[in-house]
């Protein structure tokens, strides 16, 4: 039996059983025996949704009928009352709101307890004879308003509209036919009841963007960011606090998140329902002092708190309560635990006392953030309803967890989780760092530990963090669905929805791979000091790993259609080849700093090289903020990520240091020390050379096999026996006793009438051996010529270790070297030739 007939009985007796399934795949575009159809090319698809829907349910609805036209090409109609058609339909509602749904339930037509008193759970389910006319419809349920929501994502997700179609411009394939796979579907009840984002750290890169694209963060950014929450199954964020005050700066901003289902909260740092942003604002316009102190300002700050309050009443939100200092900092030292416990007493008051509620019905949140964790490991506590908010290091590594030994907490507790931070040695704002491994094994222990009330997680931008976001927020929802070992399956999956399953599994290795790298050290702790250029060959390991890595990233990118390439370089490419050039980056700095002690003309080459890296990383950055789609994400890679000293910087990339050494062609030459055997010389990089008034060597560079070509010119010139045309090379030789010397040259053919060409070679003045390197050549096709080299082998007598010098004169036009091997007893065979020997260079006389 096959795999498809085992998931089709499977799904029938789910069907008959009558539960309902996790949302795996029910939409195909193949018709079989058990299908219902949504849209083939001679149908037109309608959507039911009573009148008085909930907004949001409404909203949702829109973009639902949005995305049938993007994969179809045709937009379904909205109906309100029974359409009597036997065209394919889609009914849409919540439960307990007398809309069809609950008609359905009491005909048993839906299983009421699949939704009653479920929270934020959706069931998708094919259902007969649902109107008068209508055969068999399908149903998207939910237990509440999210719950439908999701509900309709999901169909939107399984039809093919990724959730990242507007924020990584993932296109929408187009579909002629889709058929629903028959079957009661859900992804159950979320296992955390807050999941959510914390867009922070903004600067300069999503404001820059926001303001050109929306004119600030106000309700059109917020629309977007809180779409994209929803179609990821959350329902929860701290908005943008830098400089912004999210109800403030946009009146419509706070009336929106409520209508879409999405509640508001505020950071750690900022208590009832107040931004920061707003205290600065609120004292300048009453001109009262700055003083952010409840022991000295109580008045003030109680009343503003107040405001807050009474400014939010009616949006649902989650309040935080507590006190840390003005602008992200600790309190005043010795602020005492009692001090704390009364400030959140009296918030509560004012709670109670706006909302004309007892203070437990808002939900309310206490952030254990760095000094605030003290506080209540010496022995602060909070009332029971308010849920205690533990927090990660900043770097992902989870501080506290309940003690399972001891009674828990009755309100609760979450975990506020870093992908971005700002803050000491150096900033984390730029990429992505973090592997879903990590995040999985850290959340998982807190899950495991009853952390289930709040996941909100700091995103920095937003932009960079796609995939790991994608991860978290669905292991929000499911942490049970997660193990060590289904991991990479998830990352394919998600490859898969994105760019299609071509290339899924190596995409996914991919985005596997580069937050592994990145996780190693962060690119902008990265320096030219972090790996060592000595030991191991780890630096130039690395830097080869990941241009490896950006190789693979590249083929890809040149082998997917053309619609997928913007989400690709968003995703995938541009990370891992911006990475893999500050790798290369600073692996010549080291290099150059290194050679630049040893006064290493070599040493310029590499200090090129940073620069030529420094200018490609501003090349990138352009091509991801102004060039692909339509210029769309200007500002969005402005983040600092070169040449940080310190996490307060100036947000501005600085080019790393580096050295020139000056030329000493007189005070200098190069010495070449044997090693393992043999000693390799490129041509080019003589110790001495001798022309005369009509006759000169010259560089060819890029010349031949490896580097470059030395030769004679003009090339007519014959030199007469008084003319020592000849280059020298200085050699440190371990070794004694015959050696053999192989003169790589270029295939230059006896053009001279057959004569041949001539060389002298000699070491240290001795009787110089005349060798004629292609006299005999008489037409034929030799081996030389196909791998376009001609190797000239003499043998001579070294009778000491030590320094000595190697000639080698030119006795005709037209001879070209380009490498030098001398095998003192252990070179190894190699088609290009073993890489060039150590030079070391010593004061010329």
């Amino acid at each position: 039996m096959n795999r498809f007939s085992i998931f089709i009985i499977t799904l029938l007796t789910i069907c008959i059983s009558g539960t309902s399934k996790a949302a795996q795949p029910f939409i195909t575009d193949k018709k079989s025996g058990d299908i219902l159809v949504l849209k083939e090319k001679s149908t037109s698809l309608s959507f039911f949704v009573n009148i008085g829907t909930d907004p949001g349910i409404g909203r949702a609805v829109s973009n639902l009928q949005s995305d049938f036209e993007k994969v179809t090409g045709q937009k379904p109609a909205v109906f309100n009352q029974n359409p009597n058609s036997s065209s394919p339909l889609i009914i849409i509602g919540a439960i307990g709101t007398n809309s069809i749904i609950d008609d359905l339930v009491k005909q048993k037509k839906i299983d009421e307890k699949l939704l009653k008193a479920k929270n934020e759970k959706f069931i998708i389910q094919s259902v007969k004879n649902t109107f008068s006319g209508v055969e068999e419809a399908l149903v998207i349920a939910g237990s509440d308003k999210r719950g439908t929501i999701y509900g309709i994502y999901e169909l939107s997700r399984q039809i093919g509209v990724s959730p990242w179609y507007y924020w990584a411009d993932v296109p929408v394939e187009k579909k002629e036919n889709i058929y629903f796979i028959k079957g009661t579907y859900s992804d159950e009840e979320p296992a955390v009841k807050y999941r959510g984002i914390f867009i922070n750290d903004e600067a300069p890169a999503l404001s820059g963007w926001s303001k050109a694209t929306f004119g600030g963060f106000n309700s059109k950014f917020y629309e977007k960011v809180f779409e994209l929450l929803l179609r990821l199954k959350a329902n929860y964020i701290w908005p943008a606090m830098w400089g912004n005050a999210f109800y403030d700066d946009d009146a419509a901003s706070g009336p929106l998140a409520n209508e879409m289902g999405i509640i508001i909260g505020t950071s750690h740092h900022e208590p009832m329902a107040l931004a920061q942003t707003d205290w600065h604002r609120y004292i300048k316009k009453n001109n009262l002092p700055n003083v952010w102190d409840y022991a000295k300002n109580k008045t003030v700050l109680d009343e503003f708190w107040k405001g807050g309050i009474e400014r939010s009443k009616n949006w649902e939100k989650l309040v935080t309560v507590g006190m840390r200092g003005d602008g992200d900092e600790a309190m005043s030292e010795g602020t005492n635990i009692s001090l704390l416990e009364n400030i959140v007493k009296e918030q509560r008051k004012i709670i109670a006392a706006v909302t004309q509620k007892k203070a437990e019905q808002t939900p309310q949140v206490w952030a254990l953030y760095k000094e605030v964790q003290d506080y209540y490991d010496q022995g602060m506590r909070v009332p029971d309803d308010v849920i205690l908010l533990f927090c990660d290091d900043n770097w992902g590594n989870v501080r506290k967890l309940p003690d399972l030994t001891k009674p828990m907490h009755k309100g609760g507790y979450g975990m506020y989780y870093h992908f971005d931070y700002v803050g000491g040695p150096r900033n984390s704002k730029w990429i992505n760092i973090n592997p879903i491994q990590r995040v999985w094994e850290q959340m998982n222990l807190t899950y495991e530990h009853g952390v289930d009330k709040i996941w909100i997680v700091n995103v920095g931008d937003l932009k960079p963090m796609e995939f790991p976001i994608s991860f978290f927020l669905e292991m929000a929802w499911s942490p049970k669905k997660f193990n060590s070992q289904n991991l990479f399956e998830f990352t394919e999956n998600w490859a898969a929805d994105q760019f299609g399953k071509k290339h899924a599994k190596e995409i996914a290795r991919l985005l596997n791979t580069y937050p592994k790298f990145n996780r190693r050290v962060t690119p902008e702790m990265l320096d030219s000091r972090t790996y060592s250029l000595e030991n191991y060959n780890e630096f130039q390991n690395v830097v080869t790993d990941y241009k490896n890595l950006s190789l693979d990233a590249y083929r890809i990118y040149n082998d997917i259609p053309q619609q997928y390439k913007d989400a690709y370089f968003q995703l995938v490419l541009y990370p891992i080849d911006a990475c893999s050039n500050l790798y290369e980056m600073y692996f010549a700095q080291a290099k150059n700093r290194k050679l630049a002690s040893e006064k290493n003309i070599l040493a310029n080459t590499f200090a090129d090289q940073v620069k030529s890296n420094f200018a490609r990383d501003s090349i990138l950055q352009n091509k991801y903020n102004n060039e692909i789609s339509g210029g769309k994400w200007t500002h969005i890679m402005d983040q600092m990520r070169i040449g940080y000293k310190a996490w307060h910087d100036t947000p501005k990339n600085i080019l790393p240091e580096v050295t020139y050494v000056a030329e000493e062609k007189i005070s200098k030459k190069p010495v070449f020390q044997e090693k393992n055997g043999y000693v390799s010389i490129e041509a080019e990089n003589y110790s001495a050379l001798n022309n005369s008034k009509n006759i000169h060597w010259e560089v060819i560079p890029g010349f031949g096999k490896t580097k470059s070509g030395i030769t004679t010119f003009p090339q007519n010139a014959y030199p007469k026996k008084d003319e020592n045309i000849f280059l020298e090379y200085d050699i440190n030789f371990e070794s004694k006793g015959e050696m053999s010397v192989q003169l790589w040259l270029a295939p230059t053919l006896n053009f001279n009438s057959n004569k041949g060409l001539k060389y002298e070679i000699s070491f240290d003045g001795n009787a110089p051996q005349t060798i004629n390197f292609n006299g005999h050549y008489k037409g034929e096709l030799g081996k030389w010529q196909a791998e376009h080299i001609i190797k000239s082998v003499t043998r001579h007598s070294i009778l000491n270790s030590g320094k000595h010098t190697m000639r080698i004169r030119a006795l005709d036009p037209g001879i070209v070297l380009e490498k030098i091997i001398i095998d003192c007893g252990g070179l190894k065979p190699s088609y290009l030739g073993a890489p060039e020997s150590e030079i070391i260079y010593q004061d010329k006389f």
